[in-house]
């Protein structure tokens, strides 16, 4: 027996140490970092607007200068548990004023905090994983520009055990990727290519727009197929180009909608888009019609709502 307890006992620790280290973050490599250069304020505007970020951490309903105020507090309930959007402001103590350009890249592109712990994936750095980490360099030379707001967010409200936050090392391990959804061939117009960055990267579209499975992953077979809302309450549309999704929206349909929140059917823009609309409308002529034109040319999928969780 007592060499059954000393077994069952190393067995235990192995198990342990095996789970610490696969679960452990995963930093950017330091030619990464390396290969960045300073942040361009001027560049990061641009970038700000197509990442979103103002849809989460400004105050529900802010309008003007007041959706460059990130102080937080937004909360998203799901079956998980609620995440609240933390202050993301420019404050030195309540929000990310002192942090690094490597602390900023590292949050965006791996899920990882400054002190080493994972970032829930309510924060879409499964999709900011595909961006350059020189527009992520850049944005965060423009976020330091923005407004200092004083108060930290509250905290999630998250029960056992996805309250464990190192097992969050497994799931990132499935579902944590930063190549293309959408393969293109070396010959695909600018255009084209310019769109998928945009839609797969700083626009996060997939986020809301596709299924999950069990664990919250993105079904990628499935991608911007509609899924019921994280929050339980109503769908987020198909926005692939067969039926039940965007099949009669020409391209110019799409980037006007994108820059005036008007469909082709002179219907407006509502729900949580509202917010995403705003974004868009700060967006170059280009940029929308390069998320218009990938729009076009994603795979058509029936509606994915029935598969979702």
């Amino acid at each position: 027996m007592r060499k059954l307890a000393f077994a069952a006992a190393a067995v235990a620790v192995a198990a342990g140490a095996g789970f610490w280290f696969l679960t452990g973050p995963d930093r950017l490599e330091a030619s990464e970092i390396a290969s960045v250069e300073s942040g361009d304020a001027a560049r990061g505007e641009a970038v700000f607007w197509a990442g979103g970020c103002a849809s989460c951490h400004a105050a529900p309903d802010a309008e003007g200068e007041a959706r460059t105020e990130l102080g937080g507090g937004l909360e998203l309930a799901t079956e998980f548990g609620t995440f609240v959007a933390p202050n993301i402001s420019s404050h030195p103590e309540d929000g990310i004023g002192a942090w690094s350009e490597e602390d900023f890249l590292n949050a965006m592109m791996r899920g990882v905090s400054p002190d080493g712990r994972h970032y829930y994936p309510a924060f879409p750095y499964t999709s900011y994983a595909r961006m350059d980490p020189q527009d992520v360099a850049d944005l965060f030379a423009f976020m330091k520009t923005l407004p200092a707001v004083e108060g930290e967010a509250e905290d999630h409200q998250i029960g056992f055990p996805f309250n464990i936050r190192r097992g969050l090392g497994l799931w990132k391990a499935l579902h944590l990727n930063s190549e293309p959804i959408l393969a293109l061939p070396d010959n695909a117009p600018e255009e084209l290519l310019r769109g998928r960055y945009l839609v797969e990267g700083p626009g996060h579209c997939g986020e809301c727009h596709s299924p999950r499975d069990f664990s919250g992953g993105i079904k990628r077979d499935e991608w911007l197929a509609g899924a019921v809302s994280a929050e339980g309450d109503g769908v987020v549309p198909n926005i692939t180009p067969g039926e039940g999704g965007i099949e009669s929206w020409s391209q110019s349909d799409i980037a006007y909608y994108l820059e005036s929140g008007f469909t082709p059917d002179f219907d407006s823009v509502g729900g949580a888009m509202v917010s995403v609309q705003k974004n868009m409308a700060q967006l170059e002529d280009a940029d929308r019609q390069a998320i218009a034109a990938y729009l076009k040319a994603v795979e058509a999928k029936p509606d994915g709502y029935s598969s979702s969780r």
